[in-house]
């Protein structure tokens, strides 16, 4: 089988930058990204494109990165290398695109790449969601329903026209060589998981409190996670989990202390867009290991045992939504 020329070499359009990267860097490229919609829509809904990016940017570049390095081992065997590929911790899948008459007009990887070849022609905001549902559906365990609420499709971003030329800079943006986020240039940093908390705490002080949402400052948060002390093998829960944040916190000091991931993470978030985040947040830190639910953690609380009972946990952490009026209670 043939592979696509975009996966036997780099995008020639973007120059890799394999020199050590600082937090800084990829934290002052990802705030200018937003420039893209900054005069066109509220920092309320751009905050879901950019963080969304950022993932699919970051699953895209390990990806490249571990194909070449089996390329460079087995060149001569392609399928090899496909059949290895799957065994990757994201899958990213091939989409075929036909026509009417069910003929193949087109076959590419559903990654940033393949988006950013195909950025000057129209549909972009379409492509960027089939990108999206694709990576959901062949990583279901893990991706289930996490891009449900967002979509680049939205005429929120104008026009058709005016869509796709926002959609456009921010591909170029995002393959900029501040942007290439390999681990072989990232190494063990956890820049990725780090710029992602970077962009939440900047969204945070923009928008969400009317909504009820309230970002844990991180030296609050690590402050919270000190006192509780967790130990290994603790379950830890966030019933208000947010971003994922403060229960993060936690995993890191039981690291800090034993030097292992024994613990488990459990978390809730009522907010569709927020549960996605976290969601995207826990794989961006590493943190595989995890069960957060979406919903109303008064209402419907979702965090059961085989039972159906309420579970139980070692330490339970959270920064309720302290503007809400109504929590649920039954009426009198």
């Amino acid at each position: 089988m043939a592979l696509p020329k975009s996966y036997l070499t780099p995008m020639e359009a973007i120059q890799m930058d394999n020199s050590q990267i600082e937090q800084v860097d990829i934290n002052k490229a990802l705030w200018n990204a937003c420039d893209s919609f900054r005069t066109t829509v509220s920092s309320d809904t751009y905050k879901d494109f950019i963080l969304t990016m950022l993932f699919l940017k970051y699953i895209s570049d390990v990806w490249l990165d571990h194909y070449e390095s089996y390329q460079k081992e087995y060149g001569e065997e392609p399928e090899l290398i496909l059949e290895l590929m799957k065994n990757e911790r994201f899958n990213l899948p091939e989409i075929t695109v036909k026509d009417d008459e069910n003929k193949l007009i087109e076959a590419f990887r559903a990654d940033f790449y393949s988006l950013y070849e195909r950025r000057h022609s129209p549909g972009n905001g379409e492509r960027l969601d089939k990108v999206l549902h694709a990576v959901e559906e062949a990583n279901g365990n893990k991706l289930s329903n996490v891009f449900q609420d967002i979509s680049f499709n939205t005429n929120k971003l104008g026009d058709e026209k005016e869509k796709n030329e926002a959609l456009r800079f921010l591909l170029e943006d995002f393959a900029k060589p501040e942007l290439n986020l390999r681990p072989s240039r990232v190494g063990d940093l956890d820049i990725i998981g780090n710029s992602y908390e970077y962009l939440i705490g900047k969204f945070a002080a923009t928008g969400g409190k009317g909504a009820g949402e309230f970002y844990t400052p991180p030296q609050v948060s690590s402050l919270m996670a000190t006192l509780l002390d967790p130990q290994e093998n603790d379950s830890i829960c966030d019933p208000a989990c947010g971003s994922g944040s403060l229960l993060m916190k936690c995993g890191r000091e039981v690291k800090k202390k034993f030097g292992s991931k024994k613990y488990e993470l459990y978390g809730q978030e009522a907010i569709g867009s927020t549960w996605s985040l976290a969601k995207m947040n826990m794989f961006l830190h590493g943190e595989d290991n995890h069960r957060i639910e979406w919903g109303d953690t008064i209402r419907t609380p979702k965090l059961l045992d085989a039972n159906g009972q309420l579970m139980r946990f070692d330490i339970v952490t959270a920064n309720p939504p302290f503007s809400l009026d109504k929590w649920g209670h039954d009426p009198e």
